[in-house]
Parts: C-alpha cells; structure tokens; sequence
C-alpha cells in the first residue's frame, strides 16, 4: 500500500482510501495482517502503512487487538444479520439456507484482503476476541437451525451444519490459493450444500431460484 505523509488526524479528503483516517487505519491493517501475519505487525508498522502517526492511531484504537477484532467482526456480522432475517422468514427451509450461504460466501469473498484466512490465526484463542468467537458460533447455530429445518435428522443435523458451513468458507481457501471465486463459483458453492441436505436433484433449480429471490431482498442492519 502506498503511504500517505504521516501526520496529525486527517479530514476524509486527505485520507489514503477516501473515508477517513479509522478507514486507512482498518485498511493498512488488514494488508499487513493477510500478507506479514497479526504476530509480527506492530502498530508502528500499521501506522506508517496508513500514513499517520502512531499516536494518531491510539486515537482511533486502543492497539492491534481491537483492530483485528474489528476486522474479523467484519467477516461475521452481516452474515449473522442475514441469518436473523431468513431465522424470521417463513419460505422453504432449503432457499432460506441457500441464501445464506450464498450471502456468507459472498461476504467472504469480498473486500481487498482475505481477512478469513485469519480465523486459524493461534492469537485468536485469546480474550480479546472473544466476541468474534461468539458471534461466529451464534452463525454455527443459525447454519444448524436451518439444516434441522430442511428435515436433517438430529442425530446428522450438527455434522451436516458442519459440512455446509466448510463448503462456504472454503471460499477463504481458494482466496488463499489466488484462486478469487467468481459470481459463479458463489451460486455453485451455495448450490452444492443443497446436496447436503437432502434436497433432491429434481427440486434443486427451484430451490436456488427462491433463494436468490430472499438474497436479494436482504437488507444489512
């Protein structure tokens, strides 16, 4: 990332990526992160990267683990408001769990930077982001919701979350991979947990009909 000239809190305009000083500092963060690893970034290094003084970024953060919690959160929240809205939604279980998956994948797959390849990242199991693990087990819980209401016998319906919930991150792998899933390779992702489920080869076209309908009228919080 090219560095702006450090200095003191900037208006927007002046900003590296246009929205602000907080954005620049999200920005340069998730570079370093993806590329150098969270372990050996220091705020000095985000600092410089973002083209601000380092203590202007303690205005902003209290350190890197506040940053990365920001960002991993990034990764979930809007899948997790998905998941809400379908949870409330009365169409087939099968589009309903079609849509998120295709939403989830969607999300991950987007942005500059594979902030997902993060999630095995050893500092992770730390406190401090803790709320990440929570909001990332309550999707684990939405995904299992959806699968039991697909008609998943109990006894399979975790496994089977389990299955489905791969199958959509394994978007971050083919990130990884330099591989970047086209729109394409989205709907097959999200097509292939219908499979999983149970859904029959005969059903399955409807099905992603109607979920691409609830996809697109899914509105973030």
């Amino acid at each position: 990332m090219a560095s702006a000239r450090p200095g003191r809190p900037r208006a927007s305009g002046d900003s590296v990526t246009g929205r602000g000083t907080r954005a620049d500092i999200l920005e340069a963060s998730a570079e370093l992160f993806c590329t150098r690893g969270y372990g050996v970034t220091s705020t000095h290094a985000i600092a410089e990267a973002a083209g601000i003084r380092q203590a202007s970024l303690y205005h902003h953060f209290a350190g890197k683990a506040p940053i990365l919690l920001e960002l991993l959160l990034s990764t979930v929240q809007p899948s997790l408001d998905a998941a809400a809205q379908l949870l409330a939604a009365a169409d087939d279980p099968a589009a309903r769990l079609w849509a998120l998956c295709a939403c989830d994948a969607r999300l991950l797959a987007s942005g500059r930077h594979n902030i997902g390849a993060l999630y095995l990242a050893p500092e992770i199991s730390a406190e401090a982001f803790a709320p990440f693990r929570e909001r990332r087990s309550e999707l684990e819980t939405a995904y299992r919701t959806l699968v039991a209401a697909c008609g998943v016998p109990a006894e399979r319906t975790a496994l089977t979350a389990q299955l489905v919930l791969a199958l959509v991150e394994s978007v971050i792998l083919q990130r990884r991979r330099g591989l970047p899933p086209s729109a394409s390779d989205l709907v097959g992702t999200a097509t292939a947990t219908l499979r999983l489920v149970g859904v029959p080869s005969a059903a399955i076209a409807i099905t992603v009909t109607q979920g691409q309908a609830l996809a697109s009228v899914i509105r973030p919080r």
